[in-house]
């Protein structure tokens, strides 16, 4: 990281240390000065008259010393630790989030991941599950990988661990968001998980070093979990807790939410049953359920169809074709002719079959990429 991004950085973890900011003033800040950094180089007349910001705003921003201090620090930890961080105006800050008026201006994150994944689906529950909600869990998400879905969740005991193991039993990548800093793990004995996900998914949180995962910080937590995702899975709940709050901000922002149904005096299935007995939620017997409500079963079936065709209904020079495709990417018909051997006539035959079939794209400049 060059002098120039650091110091971009800086300015941008300071603005969400002001207090009395918040997310909302703070892209309100930045839409009339330009930048974080403009934001402090404002005068406190300038600052006045920018609609909503109060006088006892403005003077926590212009007594900013002990903010930028503390930011300084905190580019030191992410630089020494090569945490990614990603800033509400980036390219790639998560897209879904974006859309969500209280989300975080600045998020930091720890591993693989790619938030802007084409399926991404939020799984919360109860702390204390029952082995009727960790199966129901496994095999919801166990439906879930012909689409190779992304699973986001909390990390909390419970429903959270049981969604990410299961998600790193199917491949699948794994998101956890914490509520606190990337300094620590909470709860410590989930420890070893977080560093089997790194490898394959990641951390996230909004919360800088040196957080603590106090209880007001959960809530605002969960808001990253319903907004990072497409749909939220509910899988046992009781009357209240925080995979509730979950729900309820995930059908603020206008997205899906399931609930999995349990007996009517079952406990830890009392809030599901309400999510779904006041149309706050559909019932989710099986991941059939969520790919039908969300359109996924389509993607899932043309999956299917091209699997089938690849290994089952080919023609040695169609085999040949797709195998040098699958090899080295798009590829013109001459590349083909010449890397197989086989016959000008031959080739044009079975691409235009394969095009027939669905398994191979017509580019321009005669190009040709599998589906």
């Amino acid at each position: 990281m060059n002098a120039a991004d650091q110091e971009t950085l800086l300015y941008q973890i300071a603005i969400t240390l002001l207090p009395g900011v918040g997310d909302v003033n703070a892209r309100k800040l930045i839409a009339y000065t330009g930048s974080p950094m403009a934001v402090f180089r404002e005068s406190k007349a300038g600052l006045l008259k920018i609609p909503g910001m109060g006088q006892m705003t403005v003077d926590q921003i212009a007594k900013n010393k002990s903010v930028v201090d503390r930011a300084a620090r905190e580019v030191e930890f992410i630089t020494k630790y090569k945490i990614q961080t990603s800033f509400f105006t980036d390219a790639h800050y998560p897209e879904r989030l974006r859309h969500c008026t209280d989300s975080p201006v600045l998020i930091y994150s720890l591993g693989n991941m790619d938030l802007n994944a084409p399926h991404i689906v939020s799984v919360v529950g109860t702390r204390r599950a029952s082995d009727y909600g960790k199966e129901m869990c496994r095999k919801l998400i166990a439906g879930l990988k012909e689409l190779g879905v992304l699973v986001v969740s909390g990390l909390a005991y419970g429903i959270d661990t049981c969604a990410h193991k299961s998600a790193l039993d199917e491949d699948l990548k794994t998101v956890g968001v914490l509520a606190h800093g990337l300094d620590r793990i909470y709860p410590p004995m989930n420890f070893n998980l977080s560093q089997r996900m790194l490898e394959q998914g990641g951390l996230v949180t909004e919360f800088m070093s040196e957080t603590n995962p106090d209880r007001e910080n959960f809530p605002k937590r969960n808001r990253i979990i319903a907004g990072l995702a497409d749909a939220t899975v509910v899988i046992e709940a009781g009357s209240r807790g925080g995979a509730l709050i979950t729900a309820d901000i995930a059908n603020s922002y206008n997205r899906d939410v399931f609930a999995v149904p349990g007996r009517i005096n079952d406990l830890m299935s009392e809030g599901c049953n309400h999510l779904i007995k006041t149309n706050r939620a559909a019932l989710v017997q099986t991941s059939k359920d969520i790919l039908y409500i969300m359109g996924w079963e389509k993607t899932v079936a043309r999956k299917e169809s091209v699997q089938r065709k690849l290994f089952v209904q080919l023609q040695p020079d169609e085999e040949v074709v797709v195998s040098l495709l699958q090899e080295n990417g798009d590829c013109s018909m001459d590349k083909i002719c010449l890397s197989s051997g086989i016959q000008t006539s031959k080739i044009a035959a079975a691409l235009l079959n394969l095009e027939f079939e669905g398994i191979v794209k017509s580019l321009p400049g005669k190009m040709y990429r599998l589906v």
